[in-house]
């Protein structure tokens, strides 16, 4: 491949990140709000905050490039978002949408880690070396991130796990002791 062609690949990729990342600032305030564990709500909010500085540090290295970062929608991002509304908007209970947010994110990080993988394997090519710096330090992040929220499902899917477990318990009939025996 042409050095130019590896750079109009890594250009049109960072252009998806960035759209990514910016869906990704939308979408993350409604997560918070519908999570019910303070410590994933804790968590999206705080993700947030780590988003807003993945777009200013695309920004910096299209600034660089002497790019514009507009002109792509991320539609991989766009869809994984769409699937995280429709499970919100399905309104389970509280333990099983946690659980089900913890999964939509970690597809949208495990989405964006091959994302930034990606282009830090351009960026060392093409030898863009404040860009690899700079998107390594996003990978390593997101990285981060994917692995608080793993840390979060321990617990938060034994939660979903046993209240869907009382309520099956309660919607059979009580069994007597004799016919338990």
């Amino acid at each position: 491949m042409k050095a130019s062609a590896l750079k109009e690949l890594f250009v049109d990729e960072l252009k998806d990140l960035y759209s990514a990342e910016n869906q990704l600032t939308k979408a993350l305030p409604k997560m918070a709000r519908a999570a019910t564990s303070p410590d994933l709500k804790a968590g999206f909010e705080e993700h947030l905050k780590q988003t807003e500085g993945h777009v200013e540090r695309l920004a910096k290295i299209f600034e660089q490039l002497q790019e514009s970062p507009k002109g792509k929608k991320c539609k991989g991002m766009e869809g994984l978002i769409t699937e995280g509304k429709e499970m919100i908007e399905e309104d389970p209970g509280s333990e099983e949408l946690d659980a089900g947010l913890i999964a939509a994110a970690q597809r949208v990080e495990h989405y964006e880690i091959a994302g930034y993988g990606c282009v830090v394997a351009y960026a060392k090519l093409l030898g863009e070396t404040e860009a690899v710096s700079l998107l390594r330090q996003t990978l390593d992040e997101e990285k981060a991130t994917d692995k608080k929220l793993t840390q979060l499902s321990e617990s938060i899917n034994v939660e979903a796990a046993n209240t869907n477990d009382s309520e099956e318990d309660d919607s059979q009939p009580k069994k007597s002791k004799a016919a338990r025996a």
